[in-house]
């Protein structure tokens, strides 16, 4: 009987429940515990054991620091639990996905779950037939109660790795014509994330972020509904353009109303402050989107949408 992982599907079909097949050997190890890097295979091989027995278990790569910190602790099998993915939110290599339409947008676009749980496996397996048939999900069934420990409205809740994404300055040199999005320092994950809906919509190049917010905070990734996953976002210390064209939304600038430039930056600032003067300055077109006298603003991913989808559609 080796140690690997038995997963055994419910009557829905998609959705599997995974539990830990466990050895015990009487032979005993010389120290009792090995180790497998996350590098050597996406989960890490733990030998916990005594002195006269030998435990195996193959648990997520999340939880191998766990694993290390608690060599010599008289373990004896390490499981994976939704708690998990609070460790997981501090980890800069790992994305914490938070309801079904951001596990499922994730998976379409290429991410690698690392593990998932739900605490109805029957109602997602249904979720996923109905809206997802396209996309395989395996999730582990928790109860309710320990779920909603994590999030309280999530219907599954899922680790992934974050992906190789293309480094800001390959997407601003690349050849295309898609624009861009630039916001400068966004004040609230939830429409940041909305923002990255809107450009994998509109297929934009890419998001870049200025600002103290993490782009890949899983409040922004709950915004963008997993969308992350399907066009590069980066966080900049400075704003820099490459050779695009920098295309200002600026209330006091030009109406909004003919073509703009090909492979443009479209730079979005705060709903109460707007852009910064130094990027107006630098700004090779300023925009302004027409609106009812009184109307001070709009939502920065209602401003993202309207100006993105004129960037696009030519």
């Amino acid at each position: 009987m080796d140690g690997r992982a038995d997963s055994t599907p419910n009557s829905g079909g998609g959705i599997k429940r995974t539990q830990c097949t466990v050895e015990r050997s009487p032979r005993p190890t010389r120290h009792g515990v090995t180790i497998l890097p996350p590098s050597r295979a996406p989960t890490a091989i733990l030998t916990l054991g005594r002195a006269s027995r030998r435990t195996t278990v193959i648990v997520p790569y999340l939880l191998y620091r766990t694993a290390r910190a608690k060599v010599g602790r008289d373990c004896d099998i390490f499981s994976v639990t939704p708690q998990d993915a609070l460790r997981a939110r501090r980890e800069p290599g790992l994305v914490v996905l938070e309801g079904f339409h951001a596990v499922k947008h994730a998976l379409r676009f290429g991410a690698e779950l690392l593990a998932a749980w739900t605490s109805d496996a029957a109602a997602l397996e249904d979720l996923r037939a109905r809206l997802a048939p396209d996309v395989a999900l395996e999730a582990t069934e928790v109860d309710a109660n320990e779920l909603a420990a994590v999030v309280p409205r999530a219907q599954v809740l899922a680790v992934a790795r974050r992906p190789r994404q293309a480094d800001p300055d390959t997407l601003l040199t690349a050849p295309g014509p898609a624009p861009v999005v630039l916001l400068e320092d966004p004040r609230h994950l939830g429409n940041l994330g909305a923002c990255v809906r809107v450009a994998a919509g509109a297929a934009a190049a890419g998001v870049l972020v200025t600002g103290g917010l993490d782009p890949w905070h899983p409040d922004a990734l709950r915004g963008s509904a997993g969308l992350h996953f399907a066009l590069p976002v980066h966080r900049l210390r400075a704003v820099r353009t490459g050779d695009r064209p920098l295309v200002a939304l600026d209330p006091a600038g030009e109406r909004l109303g003919g073509a703009l430039p090909a492979r443009a930056v479209l730079a979005f600032g705060t709903e109460r402050d707007g852009l910064s003067a130094d990027l107006l300055r630098r700004a090779d077109a300023r925009l302004a989107l027409p609106m009812r006298a009184g109307v001070s603003s709009l939502n920065l991913a209602t401003a993202v949408a309207a100006v993105l989808y004129r960037a696009v559609v030519r």
